[in-house]
């Protein structure tokens, strides 16, 4: 479904990713862990038109991303769930949804606002609420669901346990899985790697802007260096 070839981004003098190269299979969840200052978020803000490569191929279903505004990347089927959230915390949960749905038809909407208060039921009885009055765990909720509704066929997920606590992460996880089981595929970035690695088939392991390893989760799980650098093992 995607195919990342050799991208490198640079901020001014600063390559902040260093020629890497990844790919998610349709279906699939795919996880991008490492420190912070890795290359992760840089990776996503560049598959979504956010900042420029400097270099490298793109492809999503054998089109070019490179060069597309990110309206128009969203409008192929990729949805953005950015670090931090980025909620308009002035406007309602149903404001918030609205938004995320702005390329679609006022009939998809309306059948994509069904789906989603039947996987996130809180947030049809917060609709009128205030998203920066939301608990994070509810906001982390809602900036999913404003992603999905674009409808999306690949996902990029921010580190969406951040700031969560333990049972508010496991519920995340499953919504995860759940939206995965939507038949969306998923690229999922986290620093909790034992969340990412449980969650994804495939791994990538990020550092200083490079590509230092990959492979199956669960073999990435089990590796002495991945156990001692991310999992606190």
């Amino acid at each position: 479904m995607l195919e990342v070839e050799n991208l490198w981004v640079r901020y001014g003098t600063v390559e902040a990713v260093k020629g890497v190269s990844f790919s998610v299979p349709a279906g699939s969840i795919v996880s991008l862990i490492g420190a912070n200052g890795a290359g992760k978020t840089t990776s996503l803000r560049a598959l979504t038109g956010l900042v420029k490569p400097g270099g490298g191929e793109l492809r999503f279903e054998s089109t070019s991303l490179v060069g597309l505004a990110p309206h128009q990347i969203v409008n192929l089927g990729i949805a953005h769930v950015p670090e931090g959230r980025r909620l308009f915390p002035k406007m309602t949960v149903l404001e918030n949804l609205t938004m995320g749905a702005y390329l679609r038809s006022r009939a998809d909407v309306a059948s994509t606002l069904a789906m989603i208060y039947e996987h996130f039921p809180i947030l049809r009885e917060r609709g009128r609420q205030l998203a920066g009055s939301l608990s994070g765990g509810e906001q982390q909720m809602l900036a999913i669901a404003r992603a999905l509704m674009s409808r999306p066929k690949l996902l990029l997920l921010d580190e969406p346990s951040m700031g969560l606590s333990p049972i508010m992460t496991a519920e995340v996880g499953k919504i995860i899985r759940q939206i995965n089981a939507l038949d969306v595929s998923i690229i999922l970035v986290e620093q909790n790697a034992m969340l990412a690695l449980t969650l994804a088939q495939y791994g990538y392991v990020l550092q200083t802007g490079q590509l230092v390893m990959q492979g199956k989760a669960q073999d990435l799980l089990r590796d002495e260096g991945v156990k001692k650098a991310y999992l606190g093992l």
